[in-house]
């Protein structure tokens, strides 16, 4: 149930005080114990600055990957083009991946020097510059460097999920991350679908008096979410806030916040076991799925025969999951937090990636288009449920080093690409036998659940709960009034 609002929002003015916040009231519920984070979710609000953070958060991720991704569903055509191997494609396709490792690192500690709304805005506006030089691409190195620098937006999800994390409170972050991180993939499964079935063919009619009508659309259809990127970087960081009580330049200013240490931060992510454990799950569950991005339209383009229209329409479906399943992932992690604690989340972890990897194997047995698809419906909509309750465990490791846990773990997502692509690209491997691969890695990191203890908190079979963790009821469903 949702709240009734607490106040007009105002503006306090910028005082010498070390209580200074941008707000003295909210219109929306608020722990003051947990900095001013919100208790609820208000779907349709866009007020400053929970609501507003959460919308600007998804849907800038939304943008990331429709930059990220927009090639994707091109392969087909550039393959023919350009005259590459499947080897070639595949190269590109983990550098796409790789890039974004080196980010997540980095912007992980960023995030807690500067904040997650410059660094939206710098992420975005430097990845749209590759994304509109698709088109001078001319060689299997071309493509793969190229790909390498549009691989840096996959970066902004560390600020998507710091953002929320900042924004609303521990009973409900799982919900909020997942929902903000599932809408966000969702470009994934949309860009499939409008560059690949609506983009690509209105190119191709736009140049059909040329001597080559589909090489010059694939030449020429990525300057679109080129140009979104930028149109989002600037309104991003216009009408956003970094935190409930305001912009981190301005509580340093009013001596509201200190001057946090970027190394400090990473040294106590880094040296976390729990880090890399969850880094571990997280390149089970969003490392398929960026593999899947990857490689599902040249699949059931190659596998069942299909034109690059159609493949990369069925293709989509594996994103058009996230319109939900992540956001579920999260919540389900939260109703476990409120009934049994950390033990609680970390049970849904184990039980969504146990289901997810057995639903990898029963996709690499099967033979007929239909029988591909129902199951990948299922098997994606587990691999984003274990991706949002992964992201409900992520603030409890380190609160104190949160962008630093947001950036490795998500890091891991990438490398679990990286590995998957690898079993995809060796020529000795066949897609079967690397689906298989996958499927079994994917139930051994399940068992990592077991092994995660976190400081004042009960785990499967380790630890205990602290007197203040206590497990306790709070409203989680979202509010959509």
């Amino acid at each position: 149930m949702s709240a009734t609002p607490t106040g007009t929002q105002t503006e306090v003015e910028a005082g010498s005080t070390p209580q200074w916040k941008k707000y003295d009231k909210y219109p929306i519920e608020v722990d003051p114990n947990q900095d001013d984070k919100a208790t609820e979710i208000m779907l349709c609000s866009f007020d400053r600055p929970h609501m507003r953070a959460f919308h600007c958060s998804w849907f800038a991720f939304f943008i990331a990957f429709f930059v990220w991704f927009a090639i994707t569903p091109l392969i087909p055509e550039i393959q023919d083009s350009l005259g590459l191997s499947n080897e070639e494609i595949w190269t590109s396709n983990i550098a796409n991946v790789t890039g974004t490792i080196f980010m997540r690192f980095l912007l992980g500690p960023l995030c807690d020097t500067m904040g997650p709304r410059i660094l939206f805005t710098m992420v975005l506006a430097v990845s749209a510059i590759p994304t509109a030089c698709i088109g001078f691409v001319n060689s299997a190195t071309g493509l793969t460097v190229i790909r390498l620098f549009i691989g840096l937006a996959g970066g902004t999800f560390v600020m998507c999920q710091y953002w929320t994390s900042k924004m609303f409170t521990k009973e409900i972050v799982a919900t909020a991350n997942g929902l903000v991180g599932g809408w966000g993939n969702l470009g994934a499964g949309i860009t499939q679908l409008l560059v690949g079935t609506a983009l690509f063919p209105l190119f191709k009619e736009i140049f059909k008096g040329t001597e080559n009508p589909a090489e010059n659309a694939w030449r020429t259809v990525c300057i679109v979410p080129a140009i979104f990127a930028l149109m989002t970087a600037i309104l991003i960081y216009k009408v956003s806030d970094d935190t409930p009580k305001g912009n981190y330049h301005e509580l340093k200013k009013n001596g509201a916040m200190g001057e946090p240490s970027a190394v400090q931060s990473f040294r106590k992510g880094f040296y976390n076991v729990n880090t890399w454990l969850l880094f571990i799950q997280y390149g089970c569950c969003f490392g398929v799925e960026l593999t899947m991005n990857s490689a599902a339209a040249k699949y059931f383009h190659d596998r069942y025969r299909l034109t690059t229209d159609e493949s990369a329409a069925i293709a989509s479906i594996f994103g058009w999951m996230n319109l939900f399943a992540r956001g579920l992932g999260g919540w389900l992690s939260d109703i476990m937090n409120m009934k049994w604690g950390m033990r609680g989340r970390l049970y849904i972890q184990l039980v969504l990636l146990i289901l997810e990897g057995a639903l990898v194997l029963v996709f690499a047995h099967s033979d007929s288009l239909i029988e591909a698809i129902n199951i990948m419906v299922f098997f994606s909509m587990f691999v984003q449920a274990a991706e949002g309750s992964t992201y409900g465990i992520v603030p409890y490791v380190a609160p104190d080093a949160l962008g630093s846990v947001t950036g490795i773990v998500g890091a891991g997502g990438n490398v679990g690409a990286v590995a998957f692509g690898m079993a995809f690209r060796d020529p000795e491997i066949d897609e079967r036998k690397a689906f298989i691969i996958m499927g079994g890695a994917i139930l051994v990191s399940a068992l990592a659940s077991i092994f995660i203890t976190i400081d004042g908190h009960r785990g499967i079979l380790f630890g205990k709960d602290a007197e203040e963790t206590q497990p306790r009821k709070r409203n989680i469903v979202p509010d959509v009034a």
